[in-house]
């Protein structure tokens, strides 16, 4: 379970977060659902350790990774995947590169048949030698993913991860990271803005307004709302 507890976080004077507190279950897809400047990405940040609070705790199982401004566990030991908006590779590397920098920098063994068997649970095995610029949309999202959970991690955090795609990518790429949250036993916590997919993918739902929640629950709880704010957000 992850566990944010009085989280106060500010961008220069304004308040994103005041006294916040919320529980995500452990090997559940949990969706942040909210409009633009809710505090949707920033508290992914603050769970990665790549923003520091002003006040609060954020705690995993037993184990505290942030107290108030203190960094208890840095983001590299966290064992936590980010998927980033626009994926986020590096341009300069093949896909094969990309996917395993972050196995070349825990020097592990076997580095080829890893990566190579994480490309092809994906379908994107021949795109190893290919370089960021030359894939579609869908392949670089699915590139993404796969150097995200490279490492296993217990928690995968996905911000937007398919803001850019066609309807068809959106439902392949869904199923793949219901695939994985099972065959993988993850934790994920996936931002977005479209109730449609939070619906789609989502066990639980938690609608962000402001730096606050609004409601949560099951995808038809969150349906059935009788917060108003929850329902003019479905609306539109």
């Amino acid at each position: 379970m992850i566990n944010i507890k009085n989280i106060t976080h500010y961008y220069g004077k304004t308040a994103v977060f005041k006294d916040f507190d919320t529980n995500f279950k452990a090997e559940t897809l949990s969706c942040l659902l909210g409009s633009s400047g809710s505090g949707k990405t920033t508290l992914l940040r603050l769970i990665a350790g790549l923003e520091i609070p002003e006040k609060g705790i954020i705690r995993v199982n037993d184990i505290i990774f942030t107290e108030n401004t203190n960094l208890k566990v840095p983001p590299h030991k966290r064992k936590i995947g980010f998927v980033f908006q626009d994926a986020a590779l590096w341009p300069h590397f093949t896909v094969y590169k990309n996917v395993a920098f972050p196995l070349s920098e825990k020097k592990e063994k076997n580095i080829k048949t890893k990566v190579y068997e994480i490309l092809d649970f994906f379908g994107i095995a021949d795109c190893g030698n290919k370089y960021p610029h030359q894939l579609s949309g869908g392949q670089k999202q699915l590139a993404a993913v796969a150097r995200s959970i490279i490492l296993k991690p217990d928690i995968l955090l996905m911000d937007e991860p398919l803001s850019n795609l066609d309807v068809k990518l959106k439902k392949k790429i869904s199923e793949y990271i219901l695939k994985i949250k099972n065959e993988f036993n993850l934790t994920v916590i996936y931002v977005t803005h479209d109730h449609r997919e939070a619906f789609a993918t989502a066990d639980e739902i938690f609608v962000l307004n402001n730096g606050k929640i609004e409601d949560s629950g099951t995808p038809e709880q969150i349906k059935k709302s009788a917060n108003e704010y929850v329902k003019y957000f479905l609306e539109y």
